[in-house]
């Protein structure tokens, strides 16, 4: 069993989550019941934290060159779109790429670290004996048992490690579906996006890389608690027809689909030896298209920390701080998932009214549009921190030029934390008054860095943790102070072990 841990479910979040988890030298078991990638992408959007998130590691680069890039969002498919080009962030678009090719890029990453994929592997039980985990695999080539120090459960919203574990799932039962088909169209509409809202409906059509389009929609019928069957294409030719007045000439479709506003959460995010990521722990409405991201953003705040358990380098209670950090993403996704659902459906004069009133908040407030571009495009979450901490603690960061030719993303391809010495204190140096044993990378700027961010402005030193949120920062300006707390900093972020001198 020696540092082994098993995922059980092989979509995006479980595989970034055995990446992490093997660049940090952790033995990785992912078990997925499906045999093959499923070709029908629910999620298209990647959205600007994720790619951060990818780019922290140097993965990002086939998504840029195969993704179509949107420099905009939407929120309740509002006409009035979401600019993100005022983003801090080098990527400040969404990404439009069909979930099954983000999930081969991402297992083809996981197994070259050398994580053991196997697919066609269903798990039938789990069972925690107190000193490790007893899995039980159905294969084709028979039953068998894998023994782990952790079982992640990324196995979707009918989970079975939720299940073995016990974990209430909780929320609310549909009460609002919509529609989606992947089809081909022989007069599509101009552009990149399309939508629309009418009190016939809401649609939203996407052109995909295979030359298909992908349309999904609400209608005033969809308001309801009865699951009405299968969608036939004729049904969806003219709910399509009602909003636009064309079916754009639509047929041979590869997918039809509903999707309902079912909402919960996972009461627990971690008990015991089980963890949960991604749709597991947290069920919504895909509005906006947070869903796979949001799910990847949970496996990078957890892979370092159960990384760092498994190993035995974690100061006590790490792994319950991912609870304690992505419980409040997961219910804020839900909270702004239902509002969304609610302006989508409000087929009605009110629901009119409520549309207008918000569309011109985000044409003439600038901070209103940018504070749900944030918010839908991840770069908003901040972690809490303790009473008294820096107002950097917990913040993500921002990918700082630390010299001509050096990013702060470049420091980070390899999972470990990075010490920031922002050479501003006379006879402080990083590199040789802190314990060299601490598993970190050092990094001192050649000459005193200048920020253009004024939140930066002052800051002496910062411990940016591996999923690139600030862990620890000061602007202390004695040497042997900030020689002392960076000391504390270390250990009660990150314990010790081999670190790496730069």
């Amino acid at each position: 069993m020696a540092e082994r841990v098993v995922i059980v479910g092989g979509g995006p979040t479980g595989l970034w989550l055995a990446c992490e988890l093997r660049l940090a030298g952790v033995t990785t078991v992912v078990l997925e019941q499906e045999p093959e990638i499923d070709q029908h992408s629910r999620a298209l959007t990647v959205h600007p934290r994720t790619i951060e998130t990818l780019a922290l590691r140097g993965a990002h680069r086939r998504l840029l060159a195969e993704g179509g890039r949107i420099p905009s969002g939407h929120f309740a498919v509002l006409d009035e779109r979401l600019d993100f080009g005022p983003l801090d962030t080098d990527f400040p678009f969404t990404l439009t790429i069909p979930q099954a090719r983000t999930t081969e890029l991402l297992q083809q990453r996981a197994e070259a670290l050398g994580a053991d994929v196997r697919r066609g592997h269903r798990v039938t039980g789990c069972e925690d004996t107190g000193t490790a985990v007893t899995v039980t695999v159905e294969a084709d080539t028979g039953t068998y048992a894998l023994e782990a120090a952790y079982v992640a459960g990324c196995d979707g919203t009918r989970s079975l490690v939720r299940r073995c574990a016990d974990i209430a799932f909780e929320g609310s039962r549909f009460t609002a579906l919509g529609t989606l088909g992947d089809v081909v169209l022989d007069d599509p509409p101009p552009g990149p996006v399309t939508s629309r809202w009418t009190m016939r409906g809401t649609l939203m059509i996407v052109p995909l890389p295979d030359g298909r389009h992908r349309i999904a929609m609400h209608s005033p019928e969809d308001v309801t608690t009865e699951w009405p069957g299968e969608l036939t294409l004729d049904e969806f030719r003219e709910r399509v027809r009602r909003v636009t007045g064309s079916d754009h000439g639509m047929h041979s479709p590869s997918w039809l689909s509903r999707f309902g506003n079912t909402s919960r959460l996972a009461r627990h995010y971690r008990k015991g030896r089980f963890v949960l990521a991604g749709d597991a722990a947290h069920q919504h409405m895909p509005a906006g298209g947070v869903g796979l991201n949001v799910g990847v953003q949970d496996a990078m705040n957890l892979g370092w920390k159960l990384a760092a358990t498994v190993l035995g380098r974690a100061p006590e209670g790490l792994l319950d701080t991912y609870h304690a950090e992505r419980y409040p993403v997961g219910a804020d996704t839900v909270e702004h998932t239902q509002a969304q659902t609610s302006i989508m459906m409000g087929f009605s004069p009110q629901g009119s009214a409520l549309r207008s009133l918000l569309g011109k908040l985000i044409a003439e407030r600038p901070q209103f549009s940018e504070a749900l571009a944030e918010r839908l495009s991840g770069l908003s979450v901040r972690y809490p921190a303790a009473d008294g901490a820096h107002p950097l603690t917990g913040c993500r960061a921002p990918n700082l030029r630390l010299s001509p030719t050096e990013h702060l993303f470049d420091l980070m391809e390899d999972g470990r934390p990075v010490l920031l010495d922002f050479a501003r204190v006379e006879g402080f140096d990083a590199r040789g008054d802190v314990d060299a044993t601490v598993h970190v990378t050092r990094y001192r700027c050649p000459r005193p860095a200048e920020h253009t961010r004024p939140d930066w402005a002052g800051v002496s030193a910062a411990l940016v943790r591996p999923d690139g949120h600030v862990g620890w920062a000061s602007q202390e300006t004695d040497a042997a102070a900030l020689a002392r707390e960076t000391r504390n900093a270390l250990v009660a972020l990150h314990g010790s072990g081999q670190g790496t001198l730069r």
